[in-house]
């Protein structure tokens, strides 16, 4: 049985931090259905990313996988249902009866209407926030003994943005920026750039819509150098030094916001 799909811890003060890929959990009618195996879910979801939601007074954690329903894909996207969908992965063993994508699809909405409440609030005590959306991301995808793709185009984490986001959000975001590309891990500065590899994910693309001057999504793929991406076992220390790295940056991230005009 699988227990509450996600978890809301509100505190005070204007920073969040969401983990909207850490789940692993399916519920039993989705988990029947599945060609891929536990193994295969786990390499495409991000585990650990909610142990970084630490950092923030207000966290989300979902704890449903991507493979269930994907809170980073807009509503008629959320269930993969072709291969190109999900890497090209044969994601069913048969086409899945449209109750139960129903049934996933009302999650995703009222993961969204509770995502809105809580960030009406937010706004209302704090007048404007800044969410921190934390994901992870593969570089070993020729196979556990394969060498990892070359750094020149895997930065240690990427920030992806869009040019309307960035104009009024330049502040917080060039904070951020130089704020993290000085913190050390394993004994060398993180390599980290904006909009290397990946694009806005429905998450900022829906905060931004409803909240364009009041909320900054600052949306982050770490590459999964702090664990073994095949077998899904982290490296905790490197884990610990991730989530320090985004605790350092937070003091820079808030006066930035503070000063904003």
């Amino acid at each position: 049985m699988t227990g509450t799909p996600w978890t809301i811890e509100e505190g005070e003060g204007p920073l969040i931090a969401a983990a909207i890929h850490d789940g692993h959990e399916v519920r039993r009618e989705v988990l029947e259905l599945l060609a891929v195996d536990e193994e295969e879910r786990l390499r495409e979801e991000d585990p650990s990313t909610g142990r970084w939601t630490a950092v923030a007074p207000t966290r989300i954690i979902v704890h449903r996988s991507r493979f269930e329903v994907d809170m980073s894909r807009p509503r008629e996207k959320a269930v993969y249902l072709k291969p190109e969908d999900a890497w090209g992965l044969n994601v069913w063993k048969q086409p899945p009866p449209a109750e139960l994508v129903q049934r996933s699809l009302e999650l995703h909405d009222r993961f969204y209407s509770e995502l809105g409440a809580l960030l009406d609030r937010v706004r209302a005590r704090s007048g404007r926030f800044v969410l921190l959306d934390l994901h992870s991301y593969n570089h070993r995808r020729g196979g556990a003994a394969s060498p990892a793709a070359p750094r020149e185009e895997n930065p240690d984490i990427d920030l992806a943005t869009f040019p309307g986001h960035r104009v009024f959000w330049a502040p917080v975001i060039d904070a951020f920026l130089e704020a993290i590309g000085g913190m050390e891990v394993a004994g060398r500065c993180l390599d980290v750039r904006e909009n290397a590899k990946f694009f806005f994910g429905n998450l900022g693309e829906w905060v931004h819509a409803n909240y364009p001057h009041s909320g900054c999504v600052l949306s982050l793929d770490v590459k999964k150098f702090f664990m073994d991406e095949w077998t899904g076992e982290p490296q905790h220390e490197l884990v610990d030094a991730v989530g320090a790295a985004l605790a350092g940056a937070v003091p820079a991230i808030l006066s930035a916001l503070r000063n904003l005009p």
